[in-house]
């Protein structure tokens, strides 16, 4: 089987409306959602799928670097073709983090070749279920937080993640709204990386460790980039305090970064984004020194159903002591509250990923073991530019954010 064409399409929703969203730093502004679906077609007519992040820059790195080296090239042993492209153009760190979101779709190729679900071509699954976190929480009233919280914990998720940034008091006052919302039973995450993106207002190491002190009393699983995530040093010694469970790692820029927030225990949970930070290679090589050092995983998804699928695949080739946890976008619907609508994140799939009591059960049928409709790619079409920013107090600044997960901040300071 050989690799006949590999394209990539970009993709956006937009909102009926801008959403704006108040935060103690400022005022966040989301336009619209992206994404990218990456397509490789085979000789023999077999297509695989990858997601992608929605990013021109991207784009041009599958087609003009990622696209030449694999069309024409015999698909035998993902792993080996990955070799042979570090060894030339992947040099650039960021082409190889590129290639390997586009590997994804080799694997879902030749898993289809051989009528083997990805997750056996990973190393072999040890579980057919992952843990999922019902993720939204977008800056909003303490008891809108509460009423979203409800309203994932009856859709079947066991945890909820809310974004916090409302101000210290505000940010206690929101936990424990939802805490009595949503009883003892479910896990709750708080994602502070707000707390670094507020300019002169954001909150000092001191505040941090007051809150995290404060949050220990409500039970909370963890508490995700409360302090700039490039500052490993403050991260250890905040654990070392041991207020509350700490996660990180969803901005770490390398895979050495990656080993130094492990190797120096310096959070309780790793996070990484399959999509921006290296996929499946740097997962697997991951994974055993998380569990070496004690530590647990959990991914970071934040765009499609082909995400989370995608991931999934790797998650359930190792136990659920390490790889506890899988992020589910909760996006609004007609039905069901939200953060906002985005339902090009449901649509790339044909059905429905199945979903038992908060665990996404992963297929056993070849590749990825799901249909993708290819309709999206002509139903929602490319709209150049930033999705969000960020506009702060103080100073007066406007930050236009892209779909870079791994990037502090991308685009145009305006």
């Amino acid at each position: 089987m050989r690799i006949a064409e590999v394209r990539s399409f970009l993709l956006s929703y937009p909102l009926a409306n801008p959403l704006k969203l108040q935060y103690h730093g400022g005022e966040r502004t989301i336009l619209k959602r992206d994404a990218m679906l990456i397509r490789v077609e085979a000789d023999n007519g077999l297509v695989g799928y990858a997601p992608g992040q929605g990013s021109g820059k991207m784009q041009a790195v599958i087609e003009q670097v990622v696209a030449p080296f694999l069309s024409g090239r015999f698909l035998g042993d993902p792993d080996a073709l990955r070799v042979q492209f570090l060894q030339g153009p992947g040099a650039d760190p960021w082409a190889a983090k590129v290639y390997c979101a586009v590997e994804v779709a080799l694997f879902d190729l030749i898993g289809k070749q051989r009528g083997l679900p990805v997750s056996e071509l990973l190393g072999g699954r040890v579980r057919d279920r992952i843990r999922l976190y019902g993720s939204a929480g977008m800056y909003m009233p303490p008891e809108k937080y509460a009423e979203e919280a409800s309203a994932v914990a009856r859709m079947g998720f066991r945890a909820y993640k809310l974004r916090a940034g409302l101000g210290p008091e505000g940010d206690i006052e929101t936990l424990r709204q939802v805490r009595k919302a949503v009883g003892p039973d479910v896990d709750l995450m708080v994602d502070a990386h707000t707390w670094w993106r507020m300019g002169d207002r954001s909150y000092s190491q001191e505040t941090v460790e007051q809150l995290a002190q404060e949050m220990a009393g409500y039970n909370i699983a963890w508490l995700e980039e409360p302090l700039p995530p490039d500052d490993h040093e403050a991260y250890l010694k905040l654990r070392r305090a041991d207020y509350v469970p700490l996660a990180s790692g969803e901005h770490e820029p390398s895979e050495d970064r990656f080993r130094d927030l492990i190797c120096t225990e310096c959070v309780d949970y790793v996070q990484m984004d399959l999509v921006c930070q290296g996929g499946y290679a740097v997962g697997r090589r991951l994974f055993p020194e998380i569990e070496k050092a004690g530590l647990s995983f959990a991914f970071h998804c934040w765009g499609t159903a082909l995400e989370v699928i995608a991931a999934a695949h790797l998650g359930v080739c190792w136990p659920e002591s390490v790889v506890g946890w899988l992020e589910y976008p909760c996006y609004s619907t007609p039905e069901s509250i939200g953060m906002y609508p985005f339902p090009l994140a449901a649509e790339i799939l044909k059905n429905p990923l199945e979903i038992d009591h908060g665990d996404l059960l992963v297929p056993r049928e070849p590749g990825l073991g799901v249909e993708v409709d290819e309709s999206v790619i002509d139903k929602y079409p490319w709209i150049p530019g930033p999705w969000s920013y960020f506009d702060w107090i103080s100073p007066q600044q406007r930050w236009a954010v892209t779909s870079d997960h791994s990037e502090k901040w991308s685009g145009d300071v305006q």
